[in-house]
């Protein structure tokens, strides 16, 4: 990417693949594999649950959006096992080593001083790169480094934002091979199995159709949107991952849990 600092070796998201003969990649097996059984085989869809004990008199029924807490009540606010996603961003400083130029991008779009930069700040920054990216992308950029949705980040995730970008500029660079400036179905495939995750066809086809300015017609996407698919896809693997602790393929959720997951890709 043209005018980005040299990233230190290892450094953000974009890593090369695991060398072969190490374990795969979160979710690389191939096409159409059946999944290994889990437990006992499930009903058929549609079918009645099977019926549950009757709740004891003294103890209220079993909430299905959420388990309750010890003795029956609710959690407290705040106590949730996924964590607050609009949850306060906590202050940080630049990683030993980082490029002055980074710094000095830094302070000129945090104009308060106050050691946070929005999302506006943030997108006007990148632009200084020769990268522009809808407040979408910036959003999705910023609640994958901080884990909230404060919409403000502080010199350690800037920092990260943008050797990240920069190792998937290089990723996109590298399968736009026609130098369109758009990368097909296919090369997407490429690009993300090359970032460690293997995804299905009709999960390919469902991203190309999500992320294609042309509403699927042309099959590709830009720049833009391929950054904007690289965090959905991360974000929502690693998501899962926290839950699939076995790395079995499969995970429980229970409602509030999903919803805190699944959200906030939609509401950036």
């Amino acid at each position: 990417m043209a005018g980005y600092p040299n990233a230190p070796p290892n450094y953000g998201y974009g890593a090369p693949p695991p060398p072969y003969g190490a374990a795969p990649a979160y979710g690389q097996q191939p096409y159409g594999a059946p999944a290994a059984p889990y437990g006992a085989p499930s009903a058929p869809y549609g079918a009645p649950p099977p019926a549950a004990d009757k709740p004891a008199k003294d103890k209220p029924p079993k909430d299905p959006y959420g388990a309750a807490a010890a003795g029956g009540y609710p959690p407290p606010p705040g106590a949730s096992a996924y964590g607050n996603p609009f949850a306060a961003l906590m202050p940080s400083q630049f990683p030993p080593g980082t490029d002055p130029s980074l710094v000095a991008s830094f302070q000129m779009a945090d104009l308060d001083r106050s050691g946070f930069i929005d999302d506006k700040e943030l997108q006007r920054a990148l632009s200084t790169y020769n990268q522009s990216f809808s407040l979408r992308t910036v959003h999705l950029l910023m609640y994958l480094f901080t884990n909230t949705n404060a919409r403000k980040i502080g010199p350690k995730e800037f920092t990260q934002v943008f050797y990240s970008l920069q190792n998937w500029r290089g990723i996109f660079e590298r399968f736009d091979r026609d130098r369109s400036g758009k990368i097909d179905a296919n090369e997407l495939r490429e690009a993300l199995l090359s970032l460690g995750f293997s995804i299905s066809p009709a999960v390919l086809d469902l991203l190309v159709s999500k992320f294609d300015k042309s509403g699927g017609k042309n099959k590709a996407i830009e720049y833009d949107n391929f950054i904007e698919c690289c965090l959905t896809v991360k974000g929502l693997t690693e998501k899962f991952k926290e839950r699939d602790t076995m790395y079995s393929g499969s995970a429980t959720f229970n409602y509030e849990g999903f919803m805190l997951t699944v959200l906030p890709f939609l509401i950036a």
